[in-house]
Formats: C-alpha cells, sequence, structure tokens
C-alpha cells in the first residue's frame, strides 16, 4: 500500500482560495497512490483563530468540492485533512450563527465523501480552538480495500484511550493530521511513536509546515510501523513524504507478540 502525506506550508499572504487550488494540483499528483493525507486546518493555519469564523464553511463547502474533484481525478482515498466546519445554526438563527467545529473531510477515488470526522478535544485551554469550536463526540473508522483507517486530530495524539478505542474498532492504521508548534517538535515524534506501539498499528501523522499567525510549524510528518519503527519522517519545510508499507503487518504482529489481548482494565466485564 502506498501512502503520500503533503506536508502543505501554511504560510501568511496566500490566500485560502490560492491555497486550495495549490492544494488540489498536489492531490492530482498523486495518482498512483492508495492514500493521500493532507494537515490539520491547512486551509487557515491551525493558530490563525481569528480566521476560523471568518474562513468557516460547510460540510460540502469549497473546499469538499476542490478535494472531492482532485481525489477522483488522482484516483486516491484522501483524507483532506481538516477545515473549520460552519455548522447548522439552531432554529431562528442566521446562518453565520451555526457552530463552529474543526471537522476532518474523507473521500474515496470515486470522490465521495465517506466519512466526516469532528476533533474531539481541542486545544487551548481557556482560548483559541478550545473556546471557538465545538467538539465532536464520535469514534471514526474508514475500511479500506487493504486496511482499516482509525481517524483522530492533531491534540488527540496526547489522548491514547481515543486511539484504543479506534483499534477496538478495528483500526490497523492510525491517521493523524496536525498543525503541530514546532516548539513542541520532540512531542510530536514521541508520542506519534507511542501511539504506534501500543496499539499495534500503523501511525502516519502529517503536520503543516510554514509559519502562520506568528507559530512556526513542526513539519516533520511521520510514519510508523506497528514495532515503532520509522518508515519515514519529513523536515522542516513543505515536502510529499511517500512510503510503501504492507497493511498485513498489523495481523502478524498482532499474533507474534499479543500484548492486546492481555488488556485488563477498560475492558467490560461479564455481569459488570
Amino acid at each position: 500500500m502506498r501512502a503520500s502525506l503533503l506536508q502543505v506550508a501554511v504560510n501568511e499572504g496566500e490566500s485560502v482560495e490560492s491555497r486550495r487550488r495549490r492544494v488540489a494540483g498536489l492531490v492530482r499528483g498523486q495518482a498512483g497512490a492508495d492514500l493521500v493525507v493532507l494537515p490539520e486546518l491547512w486551509t487557515t493555519g491551525a493558530f490563525a483563530h481569528e480566521d476560523f469564523g471568518r474562513e468557516a464553511e460547510p460540510l460540502d463547502g469549497p473546499t469538499h468540492e476542490a478535494m472531492a474533484e482532485a481525489a477522483r481525478d488522482a484516483g486516491v482515498w484522501l483524507h483532506a485533512g481538516s477545515v473549520p466546519e460552519r455548522g447548522a445554526p439552531d432554529r431562528g438563527s442566521d446562518a453565520g450563527d451555526g457552530p463552529l467545529y474543526n471537522t476532518s473531510l474523507i473521500f474515496s477515488p470515486s470522490g465521495e465523501l465517506a466519512a466526516v470526522y469532528r476533533k474531539i478535544h481541542r486545544f487551548g485551554f481557556d482560548k483559541g480552538e478550545a473556546v471557538l469550536m465545538g467538539a465532536g463526540d464520535a469514534l471514526v473508522t474508514v475500511p479500506l480495500p487493504h486496511t482499516t483507517l482509525g481517524v483522530a486530530t492533531c491534540y488527540d495524539l496526547r489522548f491514547p484511550e481515543l486511539f484504543r478505542g479506534l483499534v477496538d474498532a478495528g483500526a490497523e492504521t492510525l491517521v493523524v493530521p496536525a498543525g503541530w508548534p514546532d516548539r513542541r517538535r520532540s512531542h510530536w515524534t514521541l508520542l506519534a511513536q507511542a501511539r504506534a506501539v501500543e496499539n499495534q498499528a500503523f501511525v502516519l501523522a502529517c503536520a503543516t509546515a510554514g509559519t502562520h499567525a506568528g507559530v512556526p510549524q513542526s513539519g516533520h510528518s511521520i510514519v510508523v510501523d506497528p514495532w515503532g519503527e520509522v518508515l519515514a519522517e519529513a523536515g522542516p519545510d513543505e515536502e510529499i513524504l511517500t512510503v510503501d508499507f504492507d497493511p498485513a503487518k498489523v495481523a502478524k504482529i498482532r499474533e507474534q507478540f499479543p500484548a492486546l489481548k492481555d488488556r485488563v482494565l477498560g475492558l467490560a466485564r461479564p455481569g459488570g
């Protein structure tokens, strides 16, 4: 299976519309890949909080349209990163008053919307995304021909219980788009490897490059195998990271080293 992680640079001075067109072209250039992954909030920048409301779009908005066409043209499964989504407003409210979400869109090779994931863990503590956006409440897995994806976003990476839930739901490949700051890049690499090892799953973690809202981004997108080995890692700048991996390795490692079967805590008990 071939995956291409598009480590998009989100820099000030490039409009959302221009970046959307440019990224659609990058996706089209990945014909021959099985799966293409984009970063978190690549249209606006994950730290450009003041732009979330202005650039928010409905699920069927311009990014949906552009990415659906690009996935269809390239014939690839596309995890289109995430966008600021404007949800439906309450009855009687204006259209612009609907809640905001950090929402991922996954498209099939025919351009159909296969899944939607609204980020569960919002970053910022008492500011930024944490107060501007609503939280999702559903785990999302996506069956592909050769593996099942488990979907998470950026700050989710710090919460192992989410990933264990995805594995319990059948995930074998964990996909994590992110807008991760460079000042915490060591955590990015460490956590990606930890999630791979503890869940005996592949991790495909795709980050933004560049600087937006004054925050330098980490880059260093990474692909980790179920044994924790780094199969590929990008540098700090915009880059396309392509890697071939064997999804069957998940079942082999889980059989050879069946640690998941020895779980005790967090399991439902008969009669409990």
